[in-house]
């Protein structure tokens, strides 16, 4: 009787101590789970930096193709032998159109760009920063790059107004109109030179981001060449 008592209490206590090493196991494991899926998700988030430097590349890309669309519509672009080839649905689109939409799109992505980099406090930025970029903590000449240009691109909408362009005469709006090329150039080189994390790094010429930048350089190059010999 007192052997098995004995055994019945020895088997008990195992099976406490069986049950309790093996609720510490499940609760270690549901806290690894939790630990690995919280670092996954860390991982997965962008910084608000990060998101306003993607939409700032959108919109110096959407930019140069405003730009483009520009040149194109102080040509007789539809008597061009490039024109003619592109299929009919290409030629049915309203450059007009497209232009006015890009340019609007175009300052609603840059005010974004800009409104998102100071509320990220690792950004180091204030408003103020961004309305005095002199005195910006990062790279105050190249921010203020970008300043010019936004104040150009909004210089170049609000003149582009069917009662303020009446009001100016073509000849002047036109001289102002011609500023918005040096605004997009502005721009690229503002994307090129400006690091996007914000920590001063050189430019790594081949890094996706500045090739895009590149890309966009090069591109209102040839069209500036070619809207030159088509003048």
């Amino acid at each position: 009787m007192i052997f098995i008592k004995l055994e019945k209490k020895w088997n008990t206590t195992q099976f406490v101590e069986i049950s309790g090493g093996l609720k510490r196991l499940i609760i270690s494991f549901k806290s690894l789970k939790f630990s690995i899926f919280t670092k996954i998700l860390a991982s997965s988030i962008m910084e608000t930096i990060e998101i306003s430097g993607i939409i700032g590349m959108f919109a110096m890309a959407l930019l140069t193709l405003n730009m483009v669309m520009g040149m194109m519509l102080s040509t007789a672009y539809k008597k061009s032998s490039y024109w003619k080839k592109l299929p009919e649905q290409v030629k049915k689109l309203s450059i007009i159109d497209l232009h006015n939409y890009t340019a609007y799109v175009s300052l609603f992505l840059i005010l974004v760009h800009v409104i998102l980099i100071p509320l990220d406090p690792k950004s180091g930025f204030s408003f103020m920063d961004i309305v005095q970029p002199l005195n910006a903590p990062h790279q105050p000449k190249v921010v203020l790059l970008g300043f010019i240009a936004l104040i150009a691109i909004l210089v170049v909408i609000i003149t582009t107004q069917k009662s303020i362009k009446k009001k100016l005469g073509f000849k002047f709006w036109k001289t102002i109109h011609l500023i918005s090329y040096c605004t997009a150039i502005l721009f690229v080189i503002h994307g090129l030179l400006m690091d996007p994390l914000l920590k001063d790094r050189p430019t790594d010429w081949i890094d996706p981001e500045k090739m895009l930048a590149e890309l966009c350089g090069v591109v209102l190059i040839v069209a500036t060449v070619l809207r030159r010999k088509a003048a």
